[in-house]
């Protein structure tokens, strides 16, 4: 007789994952995945298509998971800073897998790569910032708050930056759309009384990725190097675990915080 697998911790719960075709947001929807959920993986611009199509078929893939040939990983284009769109990729999660998602993972962001002072910062690179980063999480979060399933398991889990707490020149746009996000967050959990949906922040410190590359010279980025206690940058299997946690059973305790997840920067 064949071994009965496992249950995994979130074995068949629906996952939509913002900002999921590259970085911190490809690797949190591979490892959520692991865990069990079947993920929407969205992504913004047709450029990222190819890379978001890629990580469904990789998820999808019967040698990965030899014990389901079931649909596990779509991919959606939407840009959560438009009401509608956000409607339409929580309308593609239900249709899809034909239940209420269970668990929002919202990581897509966006950083001025030129880093300017405050008073060089362009209005529209401010509007630009505060569009995606904090609309963006305001509309998704609204949405989530009332189509997560309700009655326990239901998880927010959204993405700030340790910057909101290193507060570093040229970041005064970006560090204050984030600290945005988390004081959002920390009120949501309460007015979620009697729902059971947790929210919480994860804030990453600096991470090896595209994003945290773009504009900064190899000075730079071994003076960051230099400042982490741990003599590194972060790597984006640094993060995925905690976001694993928090959207598991095991994580419900922990509900209206902020991580700041930066090996001792912050």
């Amino acid at each position: 007789m064949a071994a009965v697998e496992a249950t995994k911790p979130l074995q068949d719960r629906v996952a939509i994952i913002t900002g999921a075709s590259r970085g911190i947001g490809r690797a949190v929807a591979h490892h959520v995945a692991s865990l069990g959920a079947k993920v929407v993986l969205n992504y913004t611009s047709s450029s990222s298509s190819s890379h978001a199509n890629l990580l469904a078929a990789e998820i999808n893939n019967p040698r990965s998971a030899p014990s389901s040939h079931h649909l596990r990983a779509v991919s959606f284009q939407a840009d959560v800073s438009d009401p509608a769109h956000v409607v339409a990729l929580f309308d593609h999660a239900e249709q899809t897998f034909q239940t209420q998602p269970h668990i929002l993972i919202h990581v897509a962001g966006v950083v001025d790569s030129k880093y300017p002072t405050l008073s060089n910062t362009a209005v529209e690179d401010f509007d630009s910032t505060f569009n995606v980063n904090t609309r963006g999480t305001f509309l998704c979060c609204r949405e989530a708050a009332n189509r997560l399933v309700r009655g326990g398991g239901g998880r927010i889990i959204c993405f700030s930056s340790s910057l909101v707490g290193a507060l570093r020149p040229g970041y005064s746009a970006y560090a204050a759309s984030k600290a945005a996000v988390e004081t959002m967050i920390k009120i949501l959990a309460k007015e979620l009384k009697g729902t059971g949906i947790t929210a919480n922040c994860v804030a990453p410190g600096p991470i090896a990725t595209d994003m945290f590359f773009a504009g900064k010279t190899e000075e730079i980025i071994q003076r960051v190097i230099d400042e982490c206690p741990l003599s590194r940058l972060g790597e984006t299997k640094d993060v995925s675990p905690i976001v694993g946690f928090l959207a598991s059973d095991a994580g419900e305790w922990i509900n209206g915080q902020v991580i700041r997840a930066n090996g001792g920067y912050v």
